[in-house]
C-alpha cells in the first residue's frame, strides 16, 4: 500500500481548451468513421488499445507514412505477444525516405556547441548531404543488412550517416562518446560493424576529450571494421597522425567516393524493406551484465510522430533542443523529428552550466519551443540558481518534458513558478526498448504535481501487483499488456527469441515487463514513477521506492545528492542504507541525521526511515544521468557489478579501494589505531540489544567515528561493525 495522500495533489496546469489540434483532428476522423464519441482523452485512449488494428491503420494514414506497398494486415492478434507478432505485414517502405520527405529551404538543423559557431542546415541541404553519404557508402560496398556504427559527439555528421545507412537498408548503431574503449567493445563486438564513424576529439563541459587512443584500441580489437571514418573536429585536425589506426581516413576524404566523374552526386535510391526490417540497434546500459543489443525496425517512426507531433501538437514552426549524442535512445527519437518537418538544434557538449545564463541564452536566441531535460539537470538548474533573467522572455518556449530518471515533485514547482507559468511541463516515461514514450503529457489534460498524466495512444500500460493484477493506489510494476509496433523486434544474436522472452515476457504471463515500479493515483489516474522494480526497498515489511526518500532529502539545502539502496543479511532480511553527499562547506553531523529521520517519518512513515544514514564522497551516475543504484547495491552486497556505463567511475574506484582496505589484517594497523578501533567496537556491541536500538545507535557510532578517526580507520571500523552478526557486508563509502 502506498502512503501517499492522493486527495491533496495540486493541479499545476489546467487543460488548454485550444490545445491538441492534431489529436483532435485524428479523433474527429475516427469518430466519424467508426460512429464513436469520445468525451475526453481517457475515452479515446481506451478505444485505441481496444481496437489496435483500427487505430494503427488510421494513424498510418493520418501521419502520411511514405511506402511503395501498403500493408496487407496490420497485426495478427492470435499470435502471442511474446512471439512478436508482425506489424504491417506486406508493407514495403524505407525509414530514411520518410525522414527526408521535406526538401525545402526551411531550417532542419541548427548546429551549436561549446567551442563552435552556430550554423544552420536546411531540409534541402540535409537531403543533399544524405545523397553524398549514401553514394559514398554504396561505392565502398555497404549493402542491405550491413552494420554501420557511430562513436562521436552530438553533431550533424551522424545524422547524415544514419540517413545513408538506413536508405540502403543497412543497420545503424552506436555507443556514447564518453564510454571507454572496453565498454564500446562490449557493445560493438556483438554486432560486428563494417564502418565506424568517429571523431578525433570534442569538448565536453569545457574539457577536451581526445578520442584517437580509444579509437585505436577499439579498432585493434574489432576485426569486422573495414573502414574508420574520423571527423576532423577542428581546422588543425587533419594534421594529426592517424596512421596507427587500422583502415582509417578522415571523413571528408572518404566522401569523395560519392562524387562521380562529372562532379555530381546521384539521387538516393531508397531500398524498400519490410516494416520489421532492422533499422536501429540500441544497447541497454549493461548494469547487470553485457549490454543487450535491441533491434528496432521502421516502428521507430511511430513514437516521434505520435508523441511529439500528435500529443504535443508540434508543427513545422517548432524547434527542439537536443544535446543527446548517438548512444542515447533520445537521439533516435530526435532524428525522427524531420518526419514531421520539425527543426532540431544539435548541441555538442554540455550546455547547462557553462555560465549562469548560457543555457537560457541559447533557448532565447534560437526561439526554442520544446525541451527535453534529464531529470537531474532540472534539479541542478534550480540548485545552482541557473535561471532565466529579465532579458529571457522565453515567449517561444511551449513544452518542457523531463525524464530519463525520476522527476521530483519540486521540479514542477520550479518550472511552473520560476521558469514560465504557461509552459507545459511534466515528467515523461519511456525506455530504450520502445524508442519512445509510454507515459506522457498532453495539453488537453491537467498536470498534477509529481505525476505523469497519461499513457500514450495505442499503448496499454498497466501497473500490476505480483500476481499481474492491475492496481491503483498501491505500488506495482509497469507492464505493456498488448502488442505495439514501437516495441523492440528482438535481441541481436538471439536467433530463437529465448533471451527476449526470458528478459521481458516471463514474469507476467507473456506481457511485456518494463521493470519499473510505479503507483497509479486512483483519483487523477496519473502515474508516479518510483524507480526500477529490482531497486525497490522493503524494510520492516514496508515496500517503497528510493524516489520517496529522495523527495524528502532534497528538502535539506546542505545535502548535494543522495542514494538509497537495500542491503541483505545471510537470512535475506533487508534494510535501507541512505548515502548522503554533502554540499561544499557543509558537514555531515548528528543534527542533520536527526532532522532527516524526523522529516522522513513525518512525510512518509517511521518504517521508511533508513536503518543507516551515512556520508559518501560522490554518487555514481550513468552516462544519461541516472543514479546507478543497482551498482551500489551490488557493491554493498558483495555481488558482481559492471561499471562500464558509469559517468563518474572514479567514485567506484574509491569504493573498490575502500573495500580492499577493509581486508587488511589487524596487525597492519598502528597501536594507536588498534586502541581506537577496539574502544569504538566495544561501545558499539555493548549497546546493541534490539533492532531499534541497533538502528539508532548506528548513526551515533558513525558520527563518533567520523570525528575521532581518519578516513582509513573509519572504513575499517565501520566494515567490522557492519560485518558483525547479521549484516556481514561492506558499505559503499
Amino acid at each position: 500500500m502506498s502512503h501517499r495522500d492522493f486527495s491533496q495533489i495540486p493541479v499545476m496546469r489546467k487543460p488548454d481548451e485550444n490545445g491538441g489540434i492534431q489529436l483532435k483532428r485524428l479523433k474527429a476522423i475516427i469518430e466519424e468513421k467508426y460512429g464513436k464519441k469520445f468525451n475526453n482523452y481517457c475515452e479515446f485512449h481506451k478505444w485505441t488499445i481496444e481496437n489496435l488494428a483500427e487505430f494503427w491503420t488510421e494513424f498510418w494514414d493520418f501521419v502520411g507514412v511514405i511506402f511503395s506497398k501498403k500493408f496487407d494486415q496490420v497485426i495478427d492478434l492470435s499470435v502471442p505477444m511474446a512471439d512478436s507478432p508482425e506489424w504491417f505485414r506486406g508493407s514495403r517502405l524505407n525509414f530514411a525516405e520518410n525522414l527526408l520527405k521535406y526538401r525545402d529551404n526551411r531550417v532542419a538543423l541548427i548546429l551549436a556547441g561549446e567551442d563552435k559557431e552556430t550554423k544552420e542546415i536546411t531540409f534541402a541541404e540535409m537531403y543533399k548531404e544524405a545523397c553524398l553519404y549514401t553514394a559514398a557508402f554504396r561505392k565502398f560496398g555497404i549493402k542491405k543488412g550491413d552494420i554501420v556504427a557511430c562513436y562521436t559527439s552530438n553533431r550533424e555528421e551522424p545524422m547524415f550517416a544514419m540517413h545513408a545507412t538506413t536508405s540502403i537498408g543497412a543497420i545503424w548503431t552506436g555507443a556514447l562518446p564518453l564510454l571507454g574503449a572496453q565498454a564500446v567493445l562490449n557493445r560493438l563486438k556483438q554486432v560486428n560493424p563494417k564502418i565506424l564513424l568517429t571523431i578525433d576529439r570534442f569538448s565536453n563541459n569545457r574539457q577536451e576529450i581526445d578520442m584517437l587512443s580509444k579509437i585505436k584500441e577499439i579498432v585493434d580489437n574489432l576485426p569486422s571494421v573495414e573502414k574508420v571514418l574520423i571527423i576532423p573536429s577542428k581546422a588543425d585536425s587533419k594534421l594529426r597522425d592517424i596512421s596507427n589506426i587500422r583502415n582509417s581516413c578522415f571523413l571528408d576524404d572518404f566522401l569523395k567516393l560519392g562524387v562521380d566523374e562529372t562532379g555530381s552526386v546521384p539521387e538516393i535510391e531508397f531500398e524498400q524493406v519490410s516494416f520489421s526490417h532492422p533499422v536501429f540497434i540500441n544497447f541497454t546500459s549493461g548494469t547487470t551484465g553485457l549490454p543487450k543489443a535491441m533491434i528496432h525496425g521502421c516502428g521507430a517512426l511511430m513514437p516521434t510522430a505520435k508523441d511529439f507531433w500528435l500529443q504535443l501538437d508540434c508543427t513545422r514552426d517548432n524547434t527542439w533542443f537536443s544535446m543527446s549524442p548517438v548512444g542515447w535512445v533520445s537521439w533516435n527519437m530526435c532524428c525522427a523529428l524531420s518526419f514531421a518537418g520539425i527543426s532540431l538544434l544539435l548541441f555538442e557538449g554540455v550546455p547547462y552550466f557553462l555560465s549562469p545564463t548560457y543555457f537560457w541564452d541559447i533557448v532565447e536566441k534560437h526561439k526554442i519551443t520544446d525541451l527535453f531535460l534529464p531529470a537531474n539537470i532540472s534539479d541542478d538548474l534550480e540548485k545552482y540558481g541557473y535561471l532565466p533573467r529579465k532579458e529571457h522572455t522565453l515567449k517561444h518556449l511551449k513544452n518542457c518534458t523531463a525524464g530519463g530518471s525520476i522527476v521530483k515533485p519540486r521540479a514542477y514547482d520550479f518550472f511552473y513558478n520560476t521558469i514560465k507559468k504557461d509552459i507545459l511541463f511534466g515528467s515523461t516515461y519511456g525506455c530504450t526498448e520502445i524508442v519512445g514514450m509510454c507515459l506522457f503529457v498532453d495539453p488537453t489534460v491537467p498536470v498534477y504535481r509529481g505525476e505523469t498524466p497519461i499513457p500514450t495512444l495505442g499503448m496499454d500500460i498497466q501497473c500490476v501487483d505480483e500476481s499481474g493484477k492491475p492496481v491503483e493506489g498501491e505500488y506495482g510494476e509497469l507492464i505493456v499488456a498488448k502488442p505495439s509496433p514501437v516495441l523492440l523486434l528482438g535481441l541481436w544474436g538471439d536467433e530463437d527469441g529465448s533471451l527476449r522472452r526470458k528478459s521481458y515476457y516471463s514474469k507476467y504471463s507473456g506481457k511485456f515487463s518494463i521493470g519499473d515500479f510505479a503507483v497509479v493515483n486512483p483519483i487523477t489516474k496519473g502515474f508516479v514513477i518510483c524507480g526500477r522494480s529490482d531497486d525497490t526497498l522493503k524494510q520492516r515489511g514496508t515496500r517503497f521506492g528510493s524516489s520517496e526518500i529522495y523527495n524528502v532529502v532534497v528538502l535539506f539545502s546542505e545535502v548535494c545528492d543522495s542514494l538509497c539502496v537495500s542491503q541483505y543479511n545471510k537470512e535475506m532480511d533487508e534494510r535501507a542504507v541512505l548515502f548522503l553527499k554533502m554540499k561544499e562547506g557543509h558537514n555531515f553531523n548528528d543534527n542533520l541525521v536527526r532532522r532527516i529521520r524526523q522529516e522522513i517519518a513525518k512525510e512518509l512513515t517511521p518504517e521508511h526511515i533508513p536503518d543507516v544514514i551515512i556520508q559518501t564522497k560522490d554518487i555514481p551516475y550513468s552516462m544519461n544521468g541516472k543514479k546507478m543504484e543497482i551498482i551500489v547495491k551490488n557493491i554493498i552486497n558483495r555481488r558482481p557489478y559492471h561499471p562500464d556505463n558509469v559517468y563518474n567511475s572514479e567514485c567506484l574506484k574509491y569504493t573498490r579501494n575502500s573495500c580492499e582496505r577493509n581486508t587488511l589484517r589487524t596487525k597492519e594497523r598502528t597501536k594507536r589505531e588498534q586502541n581506537k578501533s577496539v574502544a569504538i567496537e566495544r561501545q558499539v556491541f555493548a549497546t546493541r540489544t534490539t533492532h531499534d536500538e541497533k538502528r539508532n545507535h548506528s548513526s551515533k557510532f558513525i558520527r563518533r567515528v567520523t570525528s575521532e578517526t581518519d578516513s582509513i580507520l573509519f572504513v575499517r571500523v565501520l566494515n567490522k561493525f557492519i560485518s558483525a552478526e547479521l549484516f556481514g557486508l561492506p558499505y559503499y563509502l
